[in-house]
């Protein structure tokens, strides 16, 4: 004779999972995200740092398209008609055209011996070892720290006795002058995170070391180049103190220069509207020249803090 067993007692687990069976499910409480007050007080920070640097940019191009009534009456309102011979007349009568090529000019040629001079230099310094190697990089660096106005009355004189007092080509020299230390110690980081196997390689196959800088480490030093470049942009076209005591001659100006004879001479006429279009000009190229190569200068720092 069979003997049925008793059923066996369902676990607790199961059954409170059957009891559950069919009633919604209570909801996963949601995380607050990490940081969500820091980074909302931090954005907040960046949209106030963002407002006070573009308002006085787009109400110094509106002023520029305004007449000096309207400058004076209303000065926040938008202009009633553009008023383009604002522009014209600082062109032309207050010599703007002029100072700005001698700008360009001066700008443009040190620029390009900037880059040449300090990529060849922080090149050798990254990539061969000899005696005062860090000695003469130190003498890069340290220049970086060595003020300026401390230069300007040796300075003169060394200008003067070479011959290229209120020239343009002095003007080029003392630039590169000046920027050298900041791009040798700049490109002498970058240079280092490059790869030597492709040097290696080059060498290999028979290539100078001049072929193998210019035709191979320097384009691979593009990154490098076009944010130090930007950089040395910068400094050189608002540069202002070096050709006040360097550049004498009123026919050899250079917009820094010629923005402040605007100032004065069209202060005493009254011409703020000219004044304003003057100051634009010159704020135009440097706002391009970031604008288009903005990318380009993030890639190169990032680059050159990368192995």
């Amino acid at each position: 004779m069979k003997t049925t067993e008793p059923p066996a007692p369902v676990p607790a687990e199961p059954r409170a999972a059957a009891a559950r069976i069919g009633a919604p499910a209570a909801p996963a409480p949601r995380r607050k995200p990490e940081g969500g007050v820091l980074n909302g007080f931090s954005h907040g920070i960046l949209v106030i740092w963002a407002i006070m640097v573009v308002m006085p940019l787009v109400w110094a191009v509106m002023t520029s398209f305004k007449s000096d009534s309207a400058i004076f009456g209303s000065p926040w309102s938008l202009p009633d008609k553009l008023h383009f011979d604002n522009w014209a007349r600082a062109w032309n009568d207050a010599h703007m055209s002029e100072y700005f090529l001698n700008t360009v000019l001066v700008v443009g040629g040190s620029l390009i011996g900037t880059l040449v001079l300090g990529s060849m230099a922080a090149y050798v310094l990254a990539r061969f070892d000899f005696p005062g190697n860090r000695f003469v990089y130190y003498l890069f660096v340290g220049g970086m720290s060595f003020p300026i106005m401390l230069a300007l009355v040796p300075l003169f004189y060394v200008v003067n006795n070479m011959g290229l007092l209120n020239t343009i080509h002095g003007l080029i020299l003392v630039y590169i002058a000046y920027s050298l230390p900041f791009t040798v110690f700049f490109l002498t980081a970058f240079f280092r995170t490059l790869p030597t196997s492709v040097a290696e390689a080059a060498f290999v196959d028979g290539a100078s070391h001049t072929r193998t800088f210019f035709q191979i480490m320097l384009p691979m030093a593009k990154p490098g180049l076009i944010s130090v470049g930007i950089f040395n942009f910068l400094g050189q076209w608002n540069q202002y103190m070096l050709p006040t005591v360097l550049n004498t001659d009123p026919d050899k100006h250079v917009l820094t220069q010629g923005l402040v004879q605007l100032a004065v001479s069209q202060g005493y006429k009254g011409d703020w509207s000219g004044l304003f279009a003057g100051l634009v000009m010159a704020m135009l190229p440097v706002l391009a020249a970031y604008v288009i190569f903005q990318r380009q200068v993030v890639q190169g720092l990032t680059a050159g803090a990368l192995k």
